[in-house]
């Protein structure tokens, strides 16, 4: 039997605080916390959040090229997605910055 899936909330404003809360996060044990942080944020998050969400990630102090336990960034992760092209873009503005 299929699992239902949830619906989508489309167009639900996110307030800052709300995307900062992503930063409290915790891993899973062994894992990188920052890279955590930020594959969750790409998960869940719409393009245009998560560019409003890589500014408060960089100001907590963490790393954008912090890797997974097979040592990749989530750039390699998600280059080979094919609706990543939004975050790449952000992914890159922000390491050019």
């Amino acid at each position: 039997m299929m699992k239902k899936d949830k619906k989508k909330v489309i167009g639900e404003e996110l307030s800052d605080d709300r995307l900062k809360m992503l930063l409290t996060l915790q891993p899973p044990k062994g894992e990188s916390r920052d890279h955590h942080i930020l594959l969750r944020a790409y998960r869940h998050l719409r393009s245009d959040d998560f560019a409003r969400f890589v500014p408060f990630f960089l100001e907590a102090g963490f790393d954008l090229s912090a890797t997974d336990d097979s040592g990749s960034t989530l750039k390699a992760i998600i280059s080979k997605h094919s609706n990543a092209q939004p975050y790449l873009e952000v992914l890159n503005q922000a390491s050019a910055a």
